[in-house]
């Protein structure tokens, strides 16, 4: 999965659309799971940077994990601090972010249910010499049929 933060679109694969939509008028939609916040920052303006000239809407996803044994649901104060963090960030972006919390036992559970069939994620990450979460999360995103681009950023240099 190299990659050097381009996004890489088969066209034939995003031309299904719904009868009676134009499809030049249908916006590319982008997933961004969220996993941390200044990778998030860093993964929308590079998102807005290669999208440039072209109809886009990202989701954001974060999932917040639930351990087994608790009751299935989030404190308040938890799950408030994760949407403000996402507000954040959606109003920073200057591309139309729709922020999506969801809940799940596990992170990857979280990522399959609020993800649609073949969707195009870009996940960010720090560029390490061993594998980091994201690239694992990448690799399960890519093997459940997903399109995925993964975007490396130098530790401490997040900024374009």
């Amino acid at each position: 999965m190299q990659s050097g933060g381009e996004i890489r679109i088969d066209p034939a694969r995003l031309g299904r659309h719904p009868v009676g939509t134009d499809p030049h008028s249908a916006p590319l939609e982008l997933v961004l799971p969220y996993t941390d916040t200044a990778l998030a920052r860093a993964s929308l303006q590079r998102a807005a940077l290669l999208s440039a000239g072209l109809l886009v809407s990202v989701t954001l996803v974060a999932v917040h994990v639930v351990p087994f044994p608790a009751d299935f649901h989030c404190p308040s104060s938890e799950h408030a601090f994760l949407v403000n963090e996402l507000m954040g960030l959606a109003a920073e972006s200057p591309l139309p972010v729709s922020p999506q919390v969801v809940l799940a036992r596990s992170r990857d559970e979280g990522f399959r249910y609020a993800l649609p069939p073949e969707s195009t994620v870009l996940v960010g990450t720090y560029r390490h010499l061993w594998r980091t979460g994201e690239e694992r999360l990448a690799r399960r995103l890519a093997a459940d049929g997903h399109n995925v681009a993964l975007l490396r950023f130098e530790p401490g240099k997040l900024s374009l």
